[in-house]
């Protein structure tokens, strides 16, 4: 009762209370979530120039241009953020430059008898290489009668014109900046200099090696100044970090292996009973080989055994390419080696369609059969094989296996020469004709198999899981990570510098497991060991072939590296610099020969070089030598140049005057040329450069 009394007396004290409960509910609903009165980014994959990137944007993109499909994820949304920056950007710049694209122009690059690269990659046939009119045609007329209705194709299509948009106006811009190119006279002679003169030179090289590393001191000025002096090759844009990890590797175990023989061995009486072998392997995972195949076409392990034993016999279990297999003999027999043929192709890749190509080629025979037509005619007129139809569909000289396996069969094995058979294939419906076989002949057989994969079981799975389970909880830190891994005989991998949105880490790979190692790396500080086991899947057999724990070595802020985080990158190259110049201070005079002797080494010769040469014969790759010896005249020798692998002297023995340039505007060009081909790659990496974007996609994969 006290309590209650005393609630009373200071009720204003819960009023106020309840008040800043409620706020704090409201405030927080307005500063949060995708409707934020404030703008909130929860939603936002990113910003570009302003311009904001929803994630429910982006996921509805990826699954109107890939839905469910296969294929490595991570790529083509690297893909597709490209795709949605350059959108951006190439639209804020066209706008302001007053470029852009009708609905004429767009309706001319989706339908028109010169269509977008978009277009011609999407719509092409992979067997003609030709662009599908047929196809783009039936879309056209969809959309124009109002009867493009499907949902999914019709949010594809609207994508694709965007896409399309901005191919094109990137290809306005490119082209604008291309012509804007200019070679101005003297660069023009210039050039003709470089194109024309080439000189010969006789030069001594002093490779690196001549000096051990022992002789040589560094210290980190020395690798701060290598640094300076090279700055635009090292400079990061963004911040990176480097893992190290250690990889418990999941191989098949004796008992795995046993058990996949014993499989095997198990299946081969039911295998050789078989009346219906087709069945059978279907049911047992196995494979007919739908070819007939000499003794050098089979593998090594059963060629002597395949053509020793009985048709109808198996042989096995055998050991071939990591699986324990077993192999019978469904036919033998002497094949021709070669055969002449014709035949008319109605291609098809749909049920529809295939019915359609059926009574076509069923019209096609009868013409034959009463004598309207000859073949020739017919393959001409209708045949969709690109290959023959022009020669009346004749193929000369075919051999076994050269065509699809129905096909084969009739040209090889059942087919009579001088008759025709009409055979549906992948292709479509064929009418073929056998003209003839060759007389010479060989032996070949045709085969089936029971194959099981050699592949470590889930019980070997587990146990190497928790190995490493136990691994990563007694090693907290990375230091003891490394001297557990070396007292296991385990190796630890680095990664080279990832960025936060990498997801391939070191020889590791690319995929789901790398990528959640990245974001993990990006919450982490250095020296800590992950809690967390990365399984990573075998991209062949789908089982988990390694599990790996990690930690993080380094973080690198955006800049020129620290001495510490690259010191191992660079050393080398340091050491090359330091033993140069200590190579260089040791050479006296310039007889070549003379210089030759002290450093036990010869005197080379380098013939037609010119200025441009990227790699010169004998010499190799040294743009410091060739830009050396350029600046000298006939009969002089240069000073000490350290170039990429050594300490080199060099003499220029020939030295042409060159001739005075008479066709400038073809220099100006051919020296423009290969600038302009650069146009459109350089140019949209310079835009992006120059964006302000912002990438907030690590926080949402």
């Amino acid at each position: 009762m006290a309590l209650i009394s005393k609630i009373r007396k200071n009720s204003w004290v819960l009023v106020v209370l309840i008040g800043l409960g409620l706020a704090g509910f409201i405030i927080m609903d307005m500063t949060s979530g995708q409707q934020s009165v404030f703008g909130s980014t929860q939603f936002t994959v990113g910003e570009i120039d302003g311009q904001k990137l929803d994630w429910n944007q982006f996921n509805r993109v990826e699954q109107v241009l890939y839905g469910n499909s296969g294929g490595e994820v991570f790529s083509r949304r690297k893909q597709l953020w490209d795709y949605f920056v350059e959108e951006a950007i190439v639209k804020e710049e066209a706008e302001a430059l007053g470029l852009g694209v009708s609905k004429t122009e767009l309706m001319d690059l989706q339908f028109g008898p010169n269509p977008s690269p978009i277009i011609r990659q999407r719509f092409m046939d992979p067997q003609t290489r030709q662009i599908n009119f047929q196809q783009l045609n039936s879309i056209k007329t969809a959309i124009e009668n109002g009867t493009f209705t499907d949902p999914q194709m019709r949010a594809f299509w609207s994508h694709q014109e965007k896409e399309i948009i901005k191919d094109r106006l990137q290809s306005k811009l490119s082209n604008m900046v291309s012509k804007a190119i200019y070679t101005p006279t003297w660069m023009a002679e210039m050039g003709h200099q470089e194109q024309s003169v080439s000189i010969d030179i006789a030069y001594v090289k002093i490779p690196f090696d001549e000096l051990d590393n022992t002789e040589v001191t560094l210290s980190d000025e020395d690798y701060r100044a290598y640094l300076e002096r090279n700055e635009a090759r090292y400079y990061q844009d963004e911040e990176t970090r480097k893992l190290e990890y250690t990889v418990f590797d999941v191989l098949p175990s004796a008992k795995d292996s046993a058990a996949l023989r014993e499989k095997i061995a198990g299946l081969i009486p039911e295998f050789e009973a078989a009346e219906n072998d087709s069945a059978f392997v279907e049911r047992n995972y196995g494979a007919i080989q739908g070819v007939y195949l000499t003794k050098e076409n089979l593998s090594p392990v059963i060629a002597d055994t395949a053509f020793s034993i009985p048709v109808g016999s198996v042989y096995g279990p055998y050991i071939d390419q990591g699986s324990f297999k077993a192999m019978k003999v469904l036919a033998r027999m002497s094949m021709a080696d070669s055969a002449d043929t014709r035949h008319i192709l109605i291609s098809a890749d749909t049920p529809q369609r295939f019915t359609a190509a059926k009574k076509t080629i069923d019209s096609l025979e009868n013409l034959l059969l009463t004598g309207a037509a000859t073949f020739d005619s017919l393959a001409v007129k209708f045949s969709q094989d690109p290959g023959s139809a022009s020669d009346g569909g004749k193929y000369e000289n075919v051999t076994p296996n050269q065509f699809v396996p129905e096909y084969n069969e009739v040209l090889f094995v059942t087919g009579e020469v001088g008759k025709r058979y009409k055979v549906r294939s992948d292709f479509g419906w064929h009418l073929i004709e056998v003209l003839s076989r060759s007389s010479s002949t060989t032996e070949r057989i045709k085969t089936a198999y029971l194959d099981e994969r050699i592949v470590p079981s889930e019980d070997t799975q587990n146990d190497v899981y928790e190995r490493a389970l136990a691994f990563v909880g007694q090693n907290r830190s990375l230091e003891e990570m490394r001297q557990a891994a070396d007292k296991d005989g385990l190796e630890v991998g680095t990664s080279s510098g990832l960025k936060k949105n990498d997801f391939t880490v070191g020889t590791l790979g690319a995929g789901q497991a790398s990528r959640d190692m990245v974001r993990w790396a990006f919450n982490a500080n250095e020296g800590e060991v992950s809690p967390e086991i990365y399984a990573f899947q075998d991209p062949v057999d789908y089982y988990t072939n390694k599990y790996v724990v990690t930690g993080l070595k380094s973080i690198q802020s955006a800049g020129l590296p620290s001495v510490d985080n690259i010191k191992d990158e660079i050393e080398q190259l340091v050491i090359n610099e330091k033993k140069g110049a200590l190579i260089a201070q040791r050479i006296q005079g310039d007889n070549l020969s003379a210089i030759a002797s002290s450093f036990s080494t010869q005197v080379d010769t380098a013939r037609n070089v010119t200025f441009n040469a990227s790699f010169v014969p004998n010499l190799g790759a040294e743009p410091k030598v060739v830009g050396k010896a350029f600046i000298l005249e006939q009969g002089q020798t240069s000073g000490p140049v350290i170039g990429e692998s050594g300490v080199y002297v060099v003499n220029v023995i020939r030295k042409p005057t060159p001739g005075q340039a008479t066709n400038i505007p073809q220099l100006r060009r051919s020296i423009a040329a290969p600038i302009r081909s650069q146009v459109p790659g350089q140019l949209i990496q310079a835009m992006k450069k120059n964006a302000d974007i912002e990438d907030n996609r690590s926080r949402f994969y």
